[in-house]
């Protein structure tokens, strides 16, 4: 089974008229890495997911999602 994370971070840094810059800077990491997380390349540790939703004043969960891929529920057989 294969997992995505999917995020919002831009929408939320759009909404607040922040730029990756100011996100990078409030976060204590590069400019790339909010560009990658942006895009989806990259997912976040859980402490800066966390500073994120701190910064953003939501939870976590409005930031990341995980979407699932497979069967969750497998059949088990006896």
């Amino acid at each position: 089974m294969e997992n995505t994370v999917n995020n919002r971070v831009k929408a939320h840094r759009l909404a607040r008229d922040m730029t990756q810059q100011e996100l990078a800077a409030a976060t204590g990491v590069s400019r790339q890495s909010i560009i990658s997380i942006e895009r989806g390349r990259y997912v976040p540790s859980l402490p800066l997911a966390l500073k994120l939703a701190d910064i953003f004043g939501c939870p976590v969960e409005d930031l990341f999602r995980l979407q699932e891929c497979g069967d969750l529920n497998p059949t088990i057989k006896e």
